[in-house]
Parts: C-alpha cells; structure tokens; sequence
C-alpha cells in the first residue's frame, strides 16, 4: 500500500512538471521574457536600389554595411543574412547575396521583395498603440488661435568683465 501511494505521488509530480514545460504562461497571467535576438544587415528596398553592379566592394560595403558571411573558397561573393526574433511580432528571415568579378560587383539577388524602411518599422512595431498619438503640427486654424505672448522688457546692457590676460604656456 505504501509503495502505491508513492508510485501515485511520483506519477502526479511528473505530470505536473511536465504541463508547466508545455504552457507559454502561468494561468493566463505570467508570461516569460523572450530574449529579443537580432542577427546581420538590415537591407531595406531604398538601400538594395542604390546598389548597381560596376560597383567597388568598398561602395557596397559603404551601403549595406559589411556582410555577414564572407567565405574563403567562395571569395567573390557576400551573404548578407537578416534574422529577428521579437517578443509580439513575427520572425523574419532574409538573405541577399551580393556576387562580385574581382572588386566589380557582377549582380545583387535579393531573393525577392524587399520591405521599404517604413515597412520594416512597422513590421517589429510592437507598440501599436502610439499611432493613435495626436499630431505634432498646429493647423493654421490653431496657430491663429493661441494668444499673442507679450513682448519682454527691455533688459539693460550687462556691465563688461574687465579683461583677462593669461600668461604664455610655452616660455618664449
């Protein structure tokens, strides 16, 4: 009997531990932290269209910073590889691959659309919330509005500090 009730014991204190491991919070009130990991280059739409091939190595490192992978037997070409993990938003994964003649850039793949700098914004915006914010520009109507700010007194000239002479640093 008394081997029974500890065989139970153990029984529910696995099952106990293991949905703890399989939940992502605790009764629907503790979230763990996510570490945020971001890794490489951000390419954006406007960086990759400044790209042309004729390019030196030095111009396109210049514009898409330097690359993440260069390797040894594959000297003439440069892996730009994009990853973000972030708490409320999605995963992205991109690589661009960069293909030189020598120093020339030959040609740039993108391996498909590339979001604009505004669309990469908004993509790991997790505050949603401060699009609602009121603009910072008064309309005409508003500026019109305020009251006119009084003119200041006239303030009196401040007397001049006497003059400071300062003796040479270096012995003539």
């Amino acid at each position: 009997m008394r081997s029974l009730s500890i065989i139970a014991a153990s029984l529910a204190a696995l099952a106990g531990c293991q949905s703890l491991q399989s939940s992502d919070n605790l009764l629907g009130i503790i979230t763990p932290y996510k570490v945020e990991v971001v890794q490489g280059n951000v390419v954006t739409q406007e960086q990759a269209a400044a790209i042309k091939p004729g390019m030196s190595r030095n111009q396109v490192r210049d514009i898409l910073g330097s690359p993440l992978l260069t390797d040894v037997f594959h000297a003439d070409r440069w892996d730009y590889v994009f990853t973000i993990r972030r708490q409320g938003a999605e995963p992205q994964r991109r690589s661009i691959i960069a293909h030189f003649d020598g120093d020339v850039l030959k040609s740039i793949d993108t391996g498909g659309e590339l979001p604009t700098e505004r669309e990469f914004v908004a993509s790991i915006d997790t505050f949603k919330t401060s699009r609602d914010a009121p603009p910072l520009a008064l309309t005409d109507e508003e500026r019109s509005a305020l009251p006119v700010p009084d003119k200041p007194p006239a303030q009196a000239q401040a007397p001049s500090a006497p003059r400071r002479t300062y003796p040479p640093l270096e012995p003539r």
